[in-house]
């Protein structure tokens, strides 16, 4: 090939390198295990007999409080990731969410795409959601997970600016789009093997009072046939309690 070949097919290379790139950075981005952006936590060692049940969304009425009930009979300790202005509305759930023992995280005040927020408003959107759930609670949250589990380098920055750890998950439920519980238990039990952090939703980031009755019968039915299996079903926290995690995504690092 001459020198005028390899002149014109240089764009050609350079725009096959950038869309590679574009495509790298969009995996590290909005893949939920990705680690090239910032380490996070997405789950126990593989083969562990422990199960994390992770909630997004809420407080919503009435179905966190339907889930509450489902919990509190199964025996069962959970993770709420809120929505600051859901907290606004309903801080009662989330006092009572915590007297139960469970743990609540921070998914931001209003449920943006962080990955095109810029620092300002990623900050603001922190900084809110911790407020909402110290003023409901008298305690702010350790955890965070970002919406839709969008992130890039500054969001994991700021997130640790305020103490918090990040938060991901490895077992998706997918019962945002509403299936019947039976089909959210399939789509959790095909990827489950030990040590799992499961994404699940008690409300919905566009509109409070959605109907997540599907995913409440369906974390009952998860608990039975897992905990027949010898599971247990541990909060975030207590996952990580028995887990290496990279010093650098320690809380407050």
């Amino acid at each position: 090939m001459d020198l005028q070949s390899l002149a014109m097919l240089g764009p050609l290379i350079g725009a096959g390198v950038a869309v590679a790139a574009a495509g790298v950075a969009a995996y590290q981005s909005m893949a939920p295990w990705a680690q090239g952006f910032g380490p996070t936590f997405v789950g126990g060692p593989a083969g562990s007999k422990q199960i994390a049940f992770t909630y997004d969304d809420g407080p919503n009425d009435p179905h966190t409080l339907r889930l509450m009930e489902v919990l509190e009979k199964d025996g069962v300790r959970a993770t709420f990731f809120v929505i600051g202005r859901y907290v606004q509305r309903r801080p009662d759930i989330v006092r009572d969410l915590l007297k139960a023992g469970h743990v609540i995280g921070n998914h931001t005040f209003t449920h943006p795409h962080l990955i095109v927020s810029g620092a300002v408003e990623t900050r603001i959107q922190l900084e809110e959601c911790q407020r909402a759930v110290e003023e409901a609670t008298g305690e702010a949250p350790r955890l965070f997970r970002p919406p839709f589990g969008g992130r890039r380098p500054q969001t994991l920055r700021i997130a640790r600016s305020f103490a918090l750890q990040p938060v991901m998950w490895n077992v998706t439920s997918w019962d945002w789009k509403k299936p019947p519980a039976a089909k959210i238990v399939e789509k959790c039990t095909e990827q489950m093997h030990g040590g799992d952090v499961i994404l699940m939703h008690d409300g919905d980031h566009e509109n409070f009072g959605a109907d997540r009755w599907q995913t409440v019968v369906a974390t009952h039915l998860l608990i039975e046939a897992w905990r027949e299996k010898g599971y247990e079903f541990v909060t975030v926290p207590e996952m990580m309690a028995g887990t290496v995690v990279d010093p650098r995504s320690s809380v407050g690092g």
